[in-house]
């Protein structure tokens, strides 16, 4: 029994459609739902254990409301000079990197030098072709 639910879930998930709902889900889980519920979850421990010990900080963020909304107005400005500072240095390293990772970005980089040289066959070229093709129509 336990063998079978095992190749029934394997088989489900070789589906295109499923495959590409664990990608949605993966990524609105980790690039939306999960900021939202890690920042309320820092602001949280964040009071509870400095604020309300810390008798002067108490003092000042008597009210957890007060607290957040004070340090999402600290906190969304700093986010923005690290993103900011990412983007302009640190982005052009990782894209370098994933492309240099990626194996269809080399077949497609390849395939276009065989074109150009005149080593690509018809077949070749065609295949090419309908590969992006299906890219350009979201079924890639």
């Amino acid at each position: 029994m336990y063998f079978k639910t095992l190749f029934l879930i394997k088989r489900m998930m070789d589906t295109p459609w499923l495959r590409r709902r664990w990608l949605d889900f993966r990524f609105g889980h980790s690039t939306y739902l999960i900021f939202i519920i890690s920042l309320a979850n820092f602001v949280l421990i964040f009071h509870r254990l400095l604020i309300e010990r810390v008798d002067f900080l108490n003092e000042i963020f008597e009210n957890l409301w007060v607290f957040t909304i004070i340090f999402i107005l600290i906190y969304i400005p700093v986010s923005i000079v690290v993103g900011a500072w990412h983007r302009k240095t640190q982005l052009k390293v990782e894209s370098t990197q994933t492309m240099n990772q990626n194996p269809v970005m080399a077949k497609m980089i390849r395939s276009l030098l065989d074109i150009i040289d005149g080593r690509a066959t018809k077949e070749e070229i065609e295949a090419f072709r309908n590969f992006l093709l299906k890219i350009e129509q979201g079924k890639g």
